[in-house]
């Protein structure tokens, strides 16, 4: 999935990690917590309490006990009853905390990404600027743009933590003005205060100055991986990586692990590293909504509906049908766990295509699609590779997309462009091939002008093939008449939850026969047939057969179109292994899906320079041992027996060695990554019933390793109207030669790069690549870059996928501020017989002015007003009345760039036996900063409480 979710994580080769490490370990560590398991543990209790407040609201009751023990399958079921996926909410954590680890390799030397070398102003810098980016990002919709952004800023927020002594000063909460530019950073160790002593041995426990704990003095230690020098009497970060620690002062303060200089305070510090990322995700909440919020985690999301739709002049009779399925599968599931909860459309024609419209509206799809309509179009090829590459670069990964089309592609040379975004995002293309009409019309000719069109030849058809079986999806080839017919698998694909069982294919074809396992979590299992002339028999675990010649069977009913074969199984399906046996003339594939939560995620990772294991971002390399680290969903607790690279076109495989790291979270290490394109499968036995259940999935994406790798480092971060470069490093591990080069985005940026790198044998090369985003584009909006190369004989290539933010220098971090002017409130001891009510003046001084005021707690009603103040300032004027019953009311304001101000005012007090409501008719005047929530919730009640 989760590639577009790291920007810019391409690595050099390697897989297993030194016995040291310089951060909160990234996604692996014996008996002490990871950057994946505390950023993890902070994503799941604030989804967890978005969740409950949402069902607080609607009166519905929420059972879930939040802390730190909380699963991504306990958190789903909790937030929605539905067959929703956790795929994609498991890929969004899985997404945020693989762009963490990504830190340690692409800023391994940066200090301030870590906060070493006393960075502290550096290192706020980047969490503010970050978080700025994050909001944005969720304005516009481009959740995965805000996942590679919040995963960075939580590695410096957490490294904060274990790096500096926020912990030894004896602090027990977040240091809250590292995420407030607004607030100063006082009492940092000068340049050339001292700050530690040498360690007695391997005792590091009393290494921190004295007078600096007393006078609250914070610092980091010093780190580098290459010389010792740092300033006189500084703590160093420690670590045998760390060649300062052997500089007197020597030893280390950090608190990575338990095993670590400090490790006795590791716990403390990754306890407060949860505590301070949950805090920052409030922040975001709040900014964003409770909606947007779920969004990013991927929790707002079921199933989507991606079109791309060939609009040339033959093609009416297929946009006619493609508006019928998407209404029928719009109106029939409205109100429904499987409706959509997303749209995308791109048309194409020639020269033409898009715009891309993405939508969560159905009334606008329907107007959008409504209005698309067939003309012109050129000549017969169009610039249908165009526009995929828009839907796959707007939707979500995992994504079913359905493109229409009776011409072939005029703009072939994008399929490496196009493989490497399939890979990237892991999502499924299906091609609707129609035979066109015996004439196209031709641009700016008159319509009795026509010419006799051709039916695509085989290599033209072969292009949509190949990366239909490259995605997981299919070439399904009918006539226009017949197009209705195969529409059935549009209306699978766009049901939430599809899990892939066994996808093969054999071209040429060969009689052979195939076995799969169908578990009990499966229902609604359909397999899919294409190619000339199958002959096939489907055998279940009884024994049970039923021949591709039988519409229906005792194991089901078959639909026969084009070259696409439906078979639906019964709803009594059996578990166990089932088998199919297979022939055809030329080609053939088979695909099982089934509805099931379980399913699983998995990501390549290397060796960083620090030593640990981190994501890799593209093609693994050829011949070299490689490690996955793999996921499963929908369960809490699973048993994987088997984990191989199986050969797309032969029956070699790869075994992997499986270790499990908690929860159902496991590295896979691998001896070689083969030499052809593979898929990942996977075996292993579900714990949810009474006895153990075996199951099957497998990774529809096909994959290849290369001999070629790139490594980019980017902050990810594109300044409208201003040039934006990045340098990037070529190396292979094979002959060398002249490399193309090749970069493009999915909107249309100016890319200049270099058209070829020469490389030595086992050599590298460096270049450097300049995009210029125009300078009206909107802030939040994320642009997609892929640069590939391809070696000197055109048969191997690697890529690199950036999703890059595109966002104006954010200058303004102040919070709004709120003035309570009066609270009326009479409260009896029958508090339902009465109201109370709050006025408050809301303002955001010489800021960017408040965009949004509303009710984060309390059941009360809100009226806002804008008048303006003797001064000239803008004020909004906020009333709030709730009953008695309702005591408590945090109201929330919000400025244009996403600065989040809270108030929080109570008229209860606790007595000794129950909670009652005060009494209080007074006029109280108090000017409230929006401070942190809870240093909020205790200003406001002591001000309330003393007036009364």
């Amino acid at each position: 999935m989760v590639s577009l979710i790291i920007v810019g994580v391409i690595l050099f080769w390697g897989a297993f990690p030194l016995p040291w490490t310089t951060a909160f370990t990234p996604l692996s560590s014996t008996g002490s917590l990871t950057h994946r398991e505390i950023t993890q543990m902070a994503i799941l209790r604030k989804t967890a309490e978005v969740c409950r407040d949402i069902a607080t609201a609607e009166g519905q009751q929420f059972t879930l006990v939040i802390d730190n023990r909380l699963t991504v399958s306990a958190v789903r079921k909790a937030c929605s009853s539905s067959v929703l996926s956790e795929l994609r909410f498991y890929g969004a954590i899985l997404g945020i905390y693989l762009s963490n680890a990504a830190i340690d390799a692409v800023f391994v030397l940066s200090a301030k990404h870590h906060v070493d070398n006393e960075a502290f102003r550096e290192g706020r810098s980047l969490i503010t600027q970050g978080v700025a980016s994050v909001k944005f990002s969720m304005q516009q919709g481009s959740y995965i743009c805000a996942r590679v952004t919040l995963g960075g800023v939580c590695h410096t927020l957490q490294d904060f933590y274990s790096h500096s002594n926020w912990v030894e000063m004896g602090n027990t909460v977040p240091f809250r003005n590292l995420t407030r530019p607004d607030l100063p950073l006082n009492n940092l160790a000068g340049p050339d205060t001292q700050t530690c002593r040498n360690c007695i041995g391997q005792n590091c426990g009393e290494n921190i100055l004295p007078e600096i704990l007393l006078q609250k003095k914070l610092t980091s230690g010093y780190f580098s991986l290459f010389f010792s020098t740092k300033p006189a009497g500084k703590c160093s970060h420690g670590g045998s990586s760390d060649r300062t620690s052997t500089r007197e002062p020597v030893g280390g303060i950090n608190k990575d692990e338990i095993s670590s200089s400090h490790g006795s305070y590791h716990y403390r510090a990754a306890d407060l590293a949860i505590n301070a990322t949950m805090e920052l995700l409030e922040d975001i909440r709040l900014a964003a909504g409770n909606l947007a919020f779920l969004g990013l985690m991927g929790l707002s999301r079921t199933s989507l509906l991606a079109f791309v739709i060939d609009t040339t002049g033959s093609m009416s009779n297929d946009i006619e049908v493609a508006k019928r399925v998407s209404f029928n599968i719009i109106d029939s599931r409205r109100g429904t766990p499987n409706e959509p909860s997303e749209y995308i459309l791109v048309p194409f024609n020639d020269p033409g295509f898009g715009p891309l419209i993405r939508t969560e509206s159905t009334d606008i799809f329907k107007e959008r699609i409504r209005s698309l309509s067939a003309s012109s179009g050129g000549d017969f090829s169009e610039m249908c590779l165009s526009g995929l590459l828009l839907a796959l670069a707007g939707a979500p990964p995992f994504s079913d997309i359905f493109v229409f089309t009776d011409a072939p592609a005029k703009d072939s040379e994008l399929q490496n462009t196009i493989e490497a975004m399939i890979e990237s995002t892991r999502s499924r293309v299906t091609f609707m091939l129609t035979k066109p009409f015996s004439s196209r019309r031709k641009r700016g000719v008159l319509e009795s002008q026509r010419i006799l069109s051709r039916a695509m030849s085989q290599p033209e058809v072969q292009l949509y093939r190949d990366l239909a079986h490259v995605s997981g999806g299919q070439a399904i080839e009918v006539t226009k008449s017949t197009l209705s017919q195969a529409t059935t698998v549009i209306t699978d694909g766009s049901t939430s939850a599809m899990a892939t069982v066994l996808q093969v294919m054999r071209s040429p074809a060969k009689a052979e026969n195939f076995s799969f396992v169908l578990d009990s979590s499966l229902s609604n299992v359909t397999l899919y047939i294409t190619g000339v002339s199958p002959i096939f028999t489907l055998y279940s675990p009884t024994g049970v057969s039923q021949s591709g010649s039988e519409t229906d069977g005792p194991l089901g009913s078959i639909q026969t179109v084009g070259n696409l074969w439906r078979v639906k199984l019964n709803s009594d399906v059996q578990t166990g292994d089932w088998s199919i046996s297979i022939n055809a003339t030329s080609y053939y594939s088979i695909k099982v899906i089934g509805q099931s939560s379980v399913d699983f995620l998995f990501h390549f990772l290397e060796q960083s320079e620090r030593g640990d294991l981190t994501p890799k971002d593209n093609r693994p390399l050829i011949g070299e041992n490689s490690t996955l680290f793999l996921s499963v969903t929908g369960e809490d607790s699973v048993t994987l027996t088997d984990v191989f690279l199986a050969e797309v076109s032969g029956s070699d495989t790869v075994n992997g060695t499986i270790t499990a790291v908690g929860g159902t979270d496991f590295l896979v290490y691998l001896q070689k990554i083969p030499e052809g394109a593979f898929v990942v499968q996977m075996k292993g036995l579900l714990s949810n019933s009474s006895s153990p259940d075996r199951f099957q999935r497998q990774s529809p994406t096909q994959f290849r390793g290369s001999r070629v790798a790139i490594k980019v480092q980017s902050n990810g971060i594109v300044e409208p109207g201003n040039p934006f470069s990045l340098s990037f490093t070529l190396a292979t591990n094979a002959a060398g030669g002249n490399y193309t080069i090749q970069a493009r985005t999915d909107r249309n940026f100016n890319v200049s790069v270099p058209g070829s790198l020469t490389l030595d044998e086992g050599g590298s090369a460096q270049g450097t690549l300049t995009l210029i985003a125009p300078s009206d584009t909107e802030s939040g909006s994320d642009v997609t870059l892929t640069i590939t190369a391809v070696d000197p004989g055109s048969t191997d290539s690697n890529y690199v996928t950036l999703r890059l933010a595109v966002m104006a220098e954010v200058t303004d971090f102040t919070r709004p501020v709120c003035q309570v002017v009066k609270i009326k409130a009479d409260c009896p001891v029958v508090c339902s017989s009465a109201s109370w009510e709050l006025y408050a003046n809301l303002t955001d001084g010489n800021g960017t002015g408040i965009a949004k005021v509303f009710i984060n707690i309390g059941n009360g009603s809100l009226s806002t007003s804008q008048v303006m103040s003797e001064n000239g300032t803008n004020v909004t004027v906020a009333f709030y009345n709730a009953s008695c019953c309702s005591p408590e009311v945090q109201v929330v304001a919000v400025d244009e760039v996403g600065n989040v101000g809270t108030c929080f005012t109570s008229i209860k007090r606790i007595s000794d036996n129950n909670t009652i409501a005060i009494p209080t008719t007074n006029t109280i005047f108090s000017r409230c900063y929006f401070v942190s929530v809870s240093m909020y919730l205790l200003l406001c009640n002591l001000i309330v409480f003393f007036v009364w």
